[in-house]
């Protein structure tokens, strides 16, 4: 078991270098000049130059990568174009708000995904399971910005029983009440995707462990059908479900961005976008960089806890 944690955490490491690379090379294939986009429009070829060079962009790409990791690894991500302030200032404080979002979000989508799965699979071919599949198949082809908007629409301004925007109502901020209040519209069209996504998976491991032979071993010996559902077929779900529940982190994290833009959720979706149309080059970069270190930083944790809870991956090791 240690050997496998060291192992996986060592290849961790060559995984998140190639993450860097890509996150560096998309950010110089944006058109544009960060810049022109410092000086303005009326600043000489002179001034343009004289700043390039001394912030280094006159340099080959892959020296220019080389000094960006090594800030990067000491926390320096530099400084926002748009602002004149270090780029860790700035998303830092958004990133624990985009991590309560993504919590809220990952709580709807487990608890509504994953008992929509169980129940299908478990009642194959009924009526909820018709339901329930027809459900899923709309709600993983579902825009994210536009069930957001929709959902604002008829809860906060139709029926008018949820706020429309922010964490907290600012006039009278409620606490933890509050907040939770606010995180209704915003978890909800973040984890529709993938709360549809976890049903139509749970729902095909349920069944096929259903069909394993020693399930129906079991069965034919006559234990309860309650006793065999909960001790062998959730007991061995519980692996995969798990696997695919960590895969949605990556997606709900990307969808964020939406929410948070339509919902003004002060989180690291909100404050990239608003880099997004300033231009603000490291603010984006950076941004970007800590939404796939998160992920795969998770899909680690969700390693382990597999290796921990499954017997099958300990003795393969």
């Amino acid at each position: 078991m240690l050997r496998y944690l060291v192992l996986r955490t060592f290849m961790t490491i060559p995984i998140l270098f190639g993450v860097s690379i890509v996150v560096f090379i998309l950010i110089q294939l944006i058109p544009g000049d960060p810049v022109r986009t410092m000086l303005g429009t009326e600043a000489t070829q002179e001034a343009v130059e004289q700043l390039r060079k001394d912030m280094g962009f006159d340099q080959p790409l892959y020296v220019q990568y080389v000094h960006w990791l090594l800030k990067v690894l000491q926390g320096d991500f530099g400084k926002s174009i748009a602002l004149h302030v270090p780029v860790a200032d700035l998303l830092l404080p958004k990133l624990g708000n985009t991590i309560i979002l993504t919590i809220g979000s990952m709580l709807v989508c487990t608890l509504i995904g994953g008992m929509t799965g169980i129940i299908a699979g478990l009642k194959k071919d009924s009526w909820f399971d018709r339901i329930s599949s027809g459900w899923a198949l709309i709600g993983a082809s579902m825009p994210v910005f536009w069930l957001a908007l929709m959902l604002m629409w008829f809860f906060s301004i139709y029926l008018g029983i949820l706020p429309v925007s922010g964490m907290y109502n600012l006039r009278n901020p409620g606490g933890i009440p509050d907040l939770l209040l606010h995180l209704i519209l915003p978890s909800v069209a973040t984890a529709t995707v993938s709360t549809a996504v976890i049903a139509r998976i749970t729902r095909s491991v349920i069944i096929e462990i259903q069909q394993k032979e020693y399930v129906r071993f079991f069965q034919s010996f006559g234990l309860s059908s309650f006793t065999n559902t909960t001790r062998h077929v959730l007991r061995n779900a519980f692996s995969p479900i798990l696997n695919i529940t960590g895969l949605q982190i990556g997606y709900i994290m990307g969808g964020a961005l939406f929410s948070e833009v339509v919902f003004a959720w002060p989180g690291l979706g909100q404050r990239i976008y608003i880099a997004i149309t300033a231009k603000d080059y490291p603010v984006i970069q950076a941004g970007i960089l800590m939404i796939a270190v998160a992920f795969v930083l998770v899909n680690l944790m969700i390693d382990i806890i597999n290796m921990a809870i499954n017997p099958k991956l300990r003795d393969s090791i």
